[in-house]
């Protein structure tokens, strides 16, 4: 047995733990031992009074004072001057707690074995003794720190190890002529894996290093020696940044000289590659330390030298004598897997989408969509109400949603609406034709909106039944009905995500993939329907209360993501909007501005819209019968209204209480909605969508009538709630009868086509020059002339502009182009097509008025015509089904509007890397689908774990 036993004890108090406590206990401990220590030294680094107090009355040879800061293996150097006569060195800290026997057995296996430079205890939790903190480490062949048992229930399954490559620091015995040797701890590790790199070194130098299992020593992690416990964000942040930099330096160091530089270019492209690997394994907290330590070991090229003249000199034995010791990728592989087999008490059941209906629910509404909308299928561009064509070429797609000029205006530059990303998404997925997705959407749009609402239901019941209700009901809302019959595709856009929101949101604070899913859903809808942002914005304030009172905070940093990627895509159309002064403009809804039937806003239409139709014929009933009464059709959506209100005094009361609060904010949002005209067609104003407020209220409502039917009625009571939950589909069936057969009655506003919303001749000019301008002239029936400038081939939906539609104040390309308009039409205007050339527009397109055309219009057309057929420099092209054309003969100069500069790059590369963010989050990993397990599918049961 060593002759001498020399103790060092640092003690760093940081006013978070108590330090004077653990003091105090480490010191009963050692004055406890069998086998006594012969020399206790105590390293203070700080000052405490309570723990100078402490170290004051202790048996200590020696109390040394160090500053705060002062690291465990700057402490130990200060220390190792007074052990000039001591055999063993005995590494202690504030929080190590020996029990009565640790000192003993370490001290006789280090005697019974003259090639082990040192021996470690097993590490156990201060508060839990039978849990393993750490027994040995090791690393892979990269440098990786290995804990080779950590965090395990101790059976003694471990006690039959004994050579290791390294251990945890703490409660080491190291033979003092090694210590010396090797000259001590490697300050550079930032206190992260210190023991490991000293086993690393004395394996080097010839020695061993062993485990001494029946040795235990309690440790409470509070981060003096070895990693802090993971008790706050704080320690997690100073834990990762610290092993990071130990793997970095540890790197550099072992490596081969020619390597070193190589390996020192490559620390932050590295960085970059493991930002991405991070996002991927779903860890976006250890992104910050990855940086904050390659900055660190990037500058620290004096410490590498160091620690690389450290081993250069003790070095003994080649490095491919610490091959069998380190973790091989199979071993690692089978530790994670081990790892994952243990799960929490609360695991989900399987999903039964096959077994359980879902398929059959959504091959249903697949032959009803392929029924109602049969015509679709030989179209190849969908037309009529608030759709437009898609730009024929991707890359145009995408360059209407940057930052740029627009294609509508004269001299119009500015933010594209975050809708204009969406159709650019939706065109992407049918690069020859892009237009031909919006009709595959309309014909989808049922069998996805079931899909959505069944997905949806899960988060509410695990009962097949009530999951098909769910779906069916959520697929035949009258206020999707009513969207794809009057072909609005913001609205049919937003109902099909809505669904899925819920169903990633719900879940949001459990996971990031949940949370990354989340925030690109929030994103579309909130692009889709900007009038539902204030809503969708205060359930998420409600959400994060609940996640702070009832989950102590965890899972807040994934509730603050979901809003990111929103924020980053309407950032610049909310700074443009502000800017200019038309705030209210951000509520109006993208794409072409149609003034479409809808509810009044007065108290009958408000009726309506609380009873779920967004429309003044309710689910299309009245032009069905002819004008017939209606007044009993909002009684077949009282069933779900009335079992949505009983959710709150279910056994589910908070998931009914959260879910009705939905309902209320979305009627609301319609009420609004209804009331405000922010947009402009021509001379008529557009008001607000209410359709997306009642799409949202209808979640709420039909949510709230699954929770009822879930927890309402007794558990014995299936035959009844499978009758309430037919009733209930069958009277929304009957509702949406009208909706489903109007395309066969010819009752609907869609439209084969058409391709371009300007003549062919200019069509086939503009398909891939965005720079052919056409003017657009449009006698209005109530007097006067609309004028419109478009730029390429056709009006798309894409390239519409909120910018352009919301403006209250004319711009000075406005006032241009209303002058150039009337000096168009007017006989005695000189030299009018010289500056409609001047601005590089090449057409004149005078169009139709809306029908029944008034007299006023009439008159205005015939005379615009003369005069236009009169003008040198106009080419008549002639009468086409858009109205008549001419073409500028003047030779044109170039297209207006001021450069974007390298501002659209950098809002463009900001809004690609926020996104990319987002997908790498969502993408689900094998431990995300584990972790996943351990949580109930459904959310609200708060007496589970994990809701």
């Amino acid at each position: 047995m060593p002759g001498r036993v020399h103790a060092i004890l640092v003690v760093r108090p940081d006013g978070r733990t108590p330090a004077a406590f653990h003091l105090r206990r480490t010191l009963a401990a050692l004055a406890a031992q069998s086998r006594p220590v012969d020399v206790l030294t105590i390293v203070v680094c700080g000052d405490e009074p309570l723990v100078a107090e402490a170290a004051a009355s202790a048996p200590a040879e020696s109390v040394i004072t160090a500053p705060a800061r002062t690291g465990f293996a700057e402490a130990t150097a200060i220390a190792s001057r007074r052990i000039a006569d001591a055999d063993a060195v005995w590494l202690l800290a504030q929080d190590t707690t020996p029990e009565p026997e640790a000192l003993s057995r370490l001290a006789g296996a280090l005697e019974l074995a003259p090639s082990v430079a040192f021996v470690a205890p097993k590490l156990v939790r201060a508060d839990d003794r039978s849990i393993i903190v750490s027994l040995g480490s090791s690393t892979t062949r990269l440098g990786r720190a290995v804990t080779l048992a950590e965090g395990e229930l101790d059976q003694g399954q471990h006690d039959v190890r004994e050579d290791v490559l390294g251990a945890d620091v703490r409660g080491i015995l190291v033979r003092a002529e090694l210590w010396n040797a090797l000259e001590g701890l490697d300050r550079a590790l930032a206190g992260a894996e210190e023991g490991l790199d000293l086993g690393i070194r004395a394996r080097l130098a010839g020695s061993r290093v062993t485990l001494v299992p029946g040795a235990l020593v309690a440790v409470s992690g509070d981060g003096v020696a070895g990693p802090p416990a993971p008790t706050s964000r704080g320690r997690r942040w100073q834990a990762a940044m610290a092993a990071r930099i130990s793997q970095l330096h540890r790197r550099l160091a072992y490596a081969r000289p020619v390597a070193v530089p190589f390996l020192w270019i490559s620390i932050l492209p590295l960085a970059l590659w493991r930002t991405a690997v991070l996002l991927v394994a779903k860890q976006p907290g250890l992104i910050a330390p990855e940086w904050a330590a390659s900055a660190v070991v990037l500058v620290r090229i004096p410490s590498i030298a160091r620690s690389r003249s450290r081993i250069r000199h003790a070095r003994s034995t080649p490095w491919a004598q610490l091959a069998s010791l380190r973790v091989s990728r199979s071993q690692l592989r089978e530790r994670l897997d081990d790892g994952g087999d243990v799960l929490g008490e609360v695991q989900r059941g399987e999903l039964h989408f096959f077994s359980g209906g879902g398929a059959w629910l959504v091959l249903a509404a697949l032959v009803v969509s392929v029924a109602a909308f049969t015509a679709l299928l030989a179209w190849p561009v969908l037309g009529g109400g608030g759709l437009q064509p898609l730009r024929s070429v991707v890359a145009q797609l995408w360059t209407d949603a940057a930052y740029g000029v627009r294609a509508l205006g004269l001299d119009t530059v500015g933010p594209a609406d975050p809708f204009a990303a969406v159709i650019a998404v939706l065109g992407s997925l049918w690069p020859l034709e892009p237009s031909r997705t919006v009709v595959l959407l309309w014909v989808l749009a049922l069998p996805l909106a079931a899909l959505g609402g069944w997905f949806a239901a899960t988060r509410v019941t695990d009962r097949s039944v009530l999951r098909i209700t769910g779906g069916a009901v959520w697929a035949l809302a009258p206020t999707f009905l009513a969207a794809l019959v009057e072909g609005r595709p913001t609205a049919v856009l937003v109902h099909l995500l809505l669904p899925w929101l819920f169903y990633a949101g719900s879940v949001a604070h459990r996971s990031w993939v949940a949370a990354g899913a989340a925030s690109i859903l929030f994103a579309g809808v909130v692009a889709c329907a900007p009038s539902l942002a204030p809503a969708l914005v205060v359930v998420w304030v409600v959400a994060l209360g609940l996640t702070i009172a009832r989950r102590a905070g965890r899972g807040v940093g994934q509730l603050v993501w979901v809003v990111i990627p929103a924020a980053a895509l309407s950032a610049p159309l909310v700074w443009y909007q502000l800017r200019t002064g038309d705030a209210w403009g951000l509520l109006a809804d993208p794409g072409v501005p149609w003034p479409g039937p809808q509810v009044p806003p007065d108290p009958s239409g408000r009726a309506l819209l609380a009873a779920g139709f967004p429309t003044s014929d309710p689910g299309g009933w009245g032009a069905f019968l002819g004008g017939g009464p209606t007044w009993w059709v909002p009684l077949l959506a009282a069933p779900v209204a009335v079992l949505a209100l009983i959710a709150p005094v279910t056994q589910r009361w908070l998931s009914g209480v959260v879910l009705l609060v939905v309902a209320v904010f979305g009627i609301g949002t319609a009420f609004a909605a209804a009331a405000i005209a922010v947009a402009f067609a021509e001379s008529l104003p557009v008001p607000i969508w209410p359709g997306a407020g009642v799409s949202l209220a209808w979640l709420g409502a039909v949510g709230g009538a699954l929770v009822s039917l879930d927890s309402g009625l007794a558990p014995r009571a299936a035959a009844a709630r499978n009758l309430v939950a037919v009733l209930v589909v069958v009277a929304i069936a009957v509702l949406s009868i009208p909706a489903l057969t109007a395309s066969v009655r010819g009752a609907t506003f869609l439209t084969n086509g058409p391709d371009s919303t300007l003549p062919a001749y200019v069509a086939a000019e503009g398909r891939d020059d965005p720079d052919v301008g056409t003017l657009v002239l449009t006698p209005q029936n109530a007097g006067g002339l609309a004028a419109e400038l478009v730029w390429g081939g056709s009006e798309t939906l894409g390239g519409q502009a909120t910018i352009v539609s919301t403006r209250t104040e004319p711009t000075a390309g406005d006032r241009t182009l209303a002058e150039l308009s009337a000096d168009l039409i007017a006989a005695s205007a000189a030299d009018a097509v010289a500056g409609v050339a001047a601005e590089g527009i090449g057409f004149v397109l005078l169009a139709p008025a809306a029908q029944p055309e008034s007299d006023a219009a009439r008159s205005l057309r015939l005379s615009s015509r003369t005069a236009l057929d009169q003008r040198d420099g106009l080419d008549a092209v002639g009468d086409t089904p858009k109205g008549s054309l001419w073409r500028v003969t003047v030779p044109l100069g170039d297209r207006g509007g001021a450069s974007s500069g390298d501002l659209a790059g950098w809002i463009a590369f900001g809004q690609l890397v926020v996104f990319g963010v987002a997908l790498l989050l969502a993408i689900p990993t094998t431990g995300a689908r584990r972790a996943a397990q351990r949580t109930p599918r459904v959310v609200g049961h708060y007496w589970r774990e994990g809701r």
